[in-house]
């Protein structure tokens, strides 16, 4: 394991062509529903690492059989159900896994416990173990985060549940996924404030859609699902739009041109809403909404720290319960580059750029940015290290969350770094 990485700020324009991994939030969808499908699901451009890999490993211990032919694809063979594991699942700090799974295992026939490291006993998991229980299912988790226990039944019951999707649209995916296995049809319903991430629940829904599901609005803030289960299907998984991001934004800095072999506008994840403010720098606007691109907001308030004007971050509460609190996370790392480079303004994030920072690259001082074991802080703030010098990663392993050739495609493109001890 690498302690730390020092990167130095490259003399050239980033130029090149890198293919960003397999969208995370896809494979672990794809991979959830090919399980529960009964027949044979080959998955195409997914991305392996430590969140996917976590996933991969739960749905073996409840009976399916997960292939990895090659370093992009998986062959998934299900029965149509989950058989209940013989010990706990463990899943890390993978927060996809644990939630999709939280009310999936609810079609088992027995007891599963669902449970994650330390820093996932802090996320909650609340708002979707009272769902559950509203639709008769047995479950608890007495700190309101993992672990959760739940008493599955083989099936999801019928009707209507209602879910506060405010704190994340997560709960609304797994209580989407696991519906299609209800008695009757299911209506899940939004209550409360909007959904944080409206666009990761289309996603959800497309990809139940591909795998026989039926799917329906019945508004704005309810989806009809029917009792089809799932069918086996082949499915193509696009490039992750959060590691695009870091790539575009690599480009801007550096005023070079990445390939990524797709266009930024041919995602569909959410997360690539964040080209539109990058294609801006710098000349960012004074407001960024996030609510609806949480993930990328860390890449855009390190490009912000260099734009010509301040940027406030707004919509972005939900970031405090991520793998770290990033609205803090990105505060206090912001300055300890410069201080009073950003601030906390209750739930918003103030950047207040300084656009010299763009000719800091022979500052002599040497900046130790602590990464909080969260991925998107380390390779948002090695985008710092493009233009600062002395800009020093520590625990950059931690990129392989979800994305572990990260650095491997910094130096593909002319980006040397050091590790240190």
């Amino acid at each position: 394991m690498t302690a730390a990485l020092t990167i130095t700020p490259p003399d050239h324009p980033l130029v090149g062509r890198v293919t960003p991994p397999g969208s995370k939030s896809i494979t672990n969808r794809a991979l959830l529903l090919a399980g529960l499908a009964k027949g044979t699901s080959r998955l195409s451009g997914a991305l392996k690492s430590k969140d996917t890999s976590l996933m991969a490993a739960a749905l073996r211990q409840m009976g399916v059989v997960v292939e990895e032919p090659d370093e992009t694809s998986f062959i998934v063979t299900g029965a149509g159900f989950l058989a209940a594991p013989k010990e706990p699942l463990h899943l890390g700090n993978a927060g996809t896994a644990v939630r999709f799974l939280t009310a999936a295992v609810a079609l088992c026939d027995g007891i599963v416990i669902v449970d994650g490291d330390e820093a996932m006993r802090k996320r909650p998991i609340g708002p979707l173990v009272t769902a559950l229980k509203s639709l008769g299912i047995a479950a608890s988790a007495p700190t309101g985060c993992p672990p959760v226990l739940i008493e599955g039944r083989g099936h999801f019951g019928s009707g209507r549940v209602e879910i506060d999707g405010g704190l994340s649209s997560q709960y609304v995916s797994a209580l989407l996924m696991a519906a299609p296995f209800g008695e009757g049809a299911i209506d899940v319903a939004l209550t409360g404030k909007d959904l944080d991430a409206r666009g990761y629940v289309d996603l959800t829904v497309a990809a139940m859609n591909a795998f026989g599901a039926s799917v329906s609005a019945v508004d704005h803030t309810t989806w009809r699902v029917a009792p089809t289960k799932y069918r086996a299907s082949d499915f193509a998984i696009e490039p992750d739009a959060s590691a695009a991001t870091y790539l575009w934004a690599a480009a801007v800095l550096t005023r070079g041109s990445i390939d990524l072999g797709v266009s930024m506008d041919a995602f569909t994840q959410p997360d690539a809403q964040a080209a539109k403010f990058i294609r801006m720098f710098p000349k960012m606007p004074a407001q960024i909404d996030g609510s609806q691109m949480q993930d990328a907001v860390p890449t855009l308030a390190v490009l912000a720290a260099f734009n010509d004007t301040p940027v406030r971050f707004v919509g972005i509460a939900n970031l405090r319960v991520k793998e770290c609190d990033r609205i803090n996370a990105l505060a206090t790392e912001l300055n300890r580059i410069q201080p009073g480079l950003a601030r906390e303004d209750g739930d918003d994030l103030v950047v207040n750029a300084d656009p010299q920072l763009m000719h800091a690259a022979r500052r002599n001082a040497r900046t130790r940015i602590e990464t909080y074991a969260d991925h998107r802080i380390a390779m948002s703030f090695a985008l710092a290290g493009l233009r600062i010098g002395g800009i020093t990663i520590l625990d950059p392993d931690c990129v392989g969350k979800t994305y572990p050739g990260y650095w491997d495609a910094l130096r593909t493109l002319g980006v040397e770094s050091q590790p240190q001890a």
